[in-house]
């Protein structure tokens, strides 16, 4: 399986070297990821809430070595939200944030991403819009569900994602979805151990199945993070056997995946959200995207082979 390679090479110095410096490496980048700053991104927003799509836009980079770092993530998105604000776009595009981005791994790093994540998160609701908390690598779940939990005291419609291929999913699921949670499945997209994770697709695919069912008869907001066909009629379904109507769920797929299928629900009166990244410490959200699809990594293979 090339998935758990890719993953490896995603921590890789000498990987990230070499891919950055491969001729073709711009052609697929650019597909995956919507610009390096504020300016590039914004045409991404206004074209998408253009055809009926809303985002979620997450500024990518994830090696946070310093408070300093963390702090320059959160200004960010601040940044990135006045831009919103005065573009009258909050309502078209939320965020998604990943905790290792303002200090999580740092030492008390739980406190300090709080402290970071918290002025993103009221800054969002001031223009009418929200955050949503990205899950990671498993060791840092119980963190992100109690941040989570502290700024929906204040913050209610703060989002979470969970991952179909943790054991742990299942009940985190029936938790949230009790509590009225904003909540995005996916199937997930780290390297985790077999005592933790599913490592069989069709397993991960079951217990994908039942949490949708999960939050579906719960009293929160599911967000389906999929590509998959098959998947997606089946969320459809469930939400139809749980009597919500089509705006009381979202589907999310990423950009540049299926663009069509996004603008295809959309026009079905479907909420679909299209998560959308951009930044230049795109490395790590690159490669976590080609070990998810062969196509993709197939994709890379024939651009790097291309000259110029």
């Amino acid at each position: 399986m090339l998935g758990p390679v890719i993953l490896a090479a995603s921590r890789s110095d000498k990987m990230r070297r070499f891919v950055s410096a491969a001729p073709g490496t711009k052609q697929v980048v650019d597909r995956f990821i919507a610009g390096e700053t504020v300016d590039q991104v914004v045409p991404v927003v206004e074209d998408a809430a253009d055809k009926g799509l809303e985002v979620t836009l997450d500024v990518v980079g994830e090696d946070i070595t310093t408070p300093a770092q963390a702090e320059a993530a959160r200004d960010a998105y601040l940044e990135l939200i006045e831009r919103l604000r005065a573009l009258d776009l909050g309502t078209r595009a939320e965020m998604s944030v990943k905790l290792s981005m303002f200090g999580q791994a740092l030492e008390n790093g739980h406190e300090l991403a709080l402290a970071n994540v918290r002025p993103v998160v009221e800054a969002a609701a001031a223009i009418g819009t929200t955050v949503t908390l990205d899950a990671e690598d498993h060791t840092t779940l119980d963190s992100m569900f109690a941040i989570h939990e502290e700024l929906r005291k204040d913050f209610p419609q703060t989002g979470c994602v969970i991952q179909s291929y943790l054991f742990r999913t299942e009940d985190d699921a029936r938790r949230l979805a009790e509590a009225g949670s904003r909540v995005r499945i996916v199937k997930g997209a780290y390297k985790e151990p077999a005592s933790v994770a599913y490592q069989d697709k069709a397993e991960i695919d079951k217990a994908y199945v039942r949490i949708t069912r999960i939050l579906m008869e719960g009293v929160g907001y599911p967000m389906i993070g999929s590509h998959d066909p098959r998947l997606i009629a089946i969320a459809q379904e469930l939400g139809r056997q749980a009597g919500r109507k089509l705006d009381e769920y979202e589907f999310q797929m990423l950009y540049g995946i299926r663009s069509d299928e996004h603008v295809r629900l959309a026009t079905e009166g479907h909420r679909m959200r299209v998560y959308t990244a951009y930044g230049t410490d795109w490395y790590g959200y690159f490669m976590r995207r080609l070990a998810e699809k062969p196509a993709n990594l197939l994709f890379f293979g024939r651009s790097i082979l291309t000259k110029g």
